[in-house]
């Protein structure tokens, strides 16, 4: 009997033993890695084991499957803005070649008499013909102006013009005139019924007015299709001012 419980506590030892080590191990794991049991573990090696092994084998076709994966982005076409803007503009006529004018436009005319270059400046509502251009527009629209002003700016002695500045926000036009200067004495002569003014060398107009020739007592009016000369300027005020209605 003793040497059959001694047996059985030789043999009951090592039972305990591997228990209690196993039981250790289980808390080990649970401790380190929480949630993943032996073989969930085990099962997550044996799969990035697989997965490691199969990217050094196929290195290449997993990286092709990574770019098929990649959302591509459009690269910007650099002759993009080449094709909408002339090369030969500046980055101001860039800019301002997208804008165009409207009834909040300020329009500022610079009138130079080029003679002593004085300039009077005055702002003013842009015209209704030039609202909604753009730049090339306007542009185009002073160059037809400039080519062919009206009468009243070539009687005021009309040169050429210049746009200085164009945006939304305000526009700038320079008009040149080299003005006609009063002379010492002048000449009243009839067109088209009316009464105008010349210098004293007959020729160049000095004034239109409204003044109708049949307005005028019959003695005058003869005088007047001879061409009526008129001694200085006050003289002359005093005639336009006594038969002007």
């Amino acid at each position: 009997m003793k040497f059959v419980k001694g047996i059985s506590l030789y043999l009951l030892y090592p039972f305990m033993m591997l228990v209690i080590g196993f039981y250790s191990g289980v808390k080990v794991t649970h401790f380190f890695y929480p949630g993943i049991t032996g073989e969930t573990r085990a099962q997550t090696e044996r799969e990035e084991g697989g997965q490691a092994s199969g990217s050094e084998r196929d290195g290449e076709e997993v990286s092709g499957n990574s770019a098929m994966n990649t959302v591509p982005v459009p690269e910007p076409e650099g002759d993009a803005p080449d094709q909408l803007v002339p090369e030969s503009m500046s980055p101001v006529e860039v800019a301002s070649a997208y804008d165009t004018l409207c009834v909040d436009t300020k329009y500022v005319l610079e009138e130079t008499d080029l003679t002593d270059h004085s300039v009077v400046e005055t702002v003013l509502r842009v015209p209704d013909q030039y609202i909604g251009m753009n730049r090339e527009q306007f542009l185009r629209a002073m160059e037809l102006y400039e080519s062919s002003p009206p009468l009243t700016e070539r009687e005021r002695g009309f040169v050429n013009l210049e746009v200085l500045s164009f945006s939304r926000e305000r526009v700038v036009v320079r008009m040149n005139y080299r003005y006609v200067q009063p002379t010492a004495s002048f000449f009243l002569a009839a067109y088209d019924n009316k009464i105008i003014v010349y210098l004293e060398d007959g020729k160049t107009v000095y004034m239109k007015t409204d003044i109708s020739l049949d307005s005028l007592p019959e003695e005058m009016q003869s005088e007047i299709i001879r061409m009526m000369w008129v001694e200085d300027q006050e003289k002359l005020y005093d005639i336009l001012e006594g038969y002007t209605s």
